[in-house]
């Protein structure tokens, strides 16, 4: 069986409400909801939410939440592997097993279904081996990185290849975020998620975007209408 998690805790300090704030005429949550159900990877879909106000949210939209997160893990400092754990964990205790979950980000208006339907066959083509991490490739070299002082100063990371130009460097990627597939046997234990190899899943640039402050909600508002326009162009 398999489990959709979306971790929506109250919360959020940058943005107040963000993962159920309008985003083009529907709240944040939503587009998430929607690619997970228009998917149909899913046996059960559950939002990890101690907001009632989330709640509320989610079922207006039509999902159940089966049950509340605990406020001690809705702070700040609360990773995600322990609350997958203790989602998988509160299922378990019903009798219900679940060998593959995917944790899916409540701030991901660019996903869509496919990409989850592509990432788990990628996924299983590796046979569950390893979790699958989704990325996209940086725009410019981050061997051309610099600091910069309060005083406006630059100071390069790395002064050797600045004179090495773009195509005589690797591509390099970053995490884009909006969703992991793991086994059941990658979440036991106490091995931080950061310390696992995963498989990569590639996403375009142009719907890859981390939604952190309001300028990012604005460039995510432009990338979703932008790929709008094109799909109804090709339409």
């Amino acid at each position: 069986m398999k489990l959709a998690i979306i971790p929506a805790r109250g919360g959020s300090k940058r943005i107040k409400n963000k993962n159920i704030i309008p985003f083009l005429g529907k709240p944040m949550i939503a587009y998430a909801l929607e690619a997970a159900r228009e998917s149909n990877l899913f046996d059960d879909i559950h939002i990890s939410t101690e907001s009632e106000e989330i709640k509320k949210v989610v079922e207006d939209l039509g999902f159940k939440v089966e049950f509340m997160r605990p406020k001690k893990l809705a702070d700040d400092m609360t990773g995600l592997l322990p609350v997958i754990q203790w989602v998988v964990n509160k299922y378990q205790n019903t009798r219900r097993y679940y060998s593959d979950i995917c944790c899916i980000m409540p701030t991901a208006p660019l996903l869509v279904a496919e990409d989850l339907v592509n990432g788990f066959e990628l996924y299983s083509n590796h046979n569950k081996e390893h979790p699958l991490m989704v990325v996209t490739s940086y725009p410019v070299p981050i061997e051309w990185a610099y600091h910069r002082s309060e005083n406006t100063l630059l100071t390069p990371v790395n002064f050797a290849a600045l004179d090495k130009r773009s195509q005589d460097i690797e591509d390099t990627y970053y995490e884009a975020g909006p969703f992991y597939f793991f086994h059941s046997s990658h979440i036991t234990g106490e091995m931080s998620l950061n310390d696992r190899k995963y498989i990569s899943y590639l996403l375009p640039r142009n719907r890859a975007v981390d939604i952190d402050n309001q300028e990012d909600l604005e460039f995510a508002e432009s990338l979703y209408l932008g790929n709008l326009a094109k799909t109804e162009k090709r339409g």
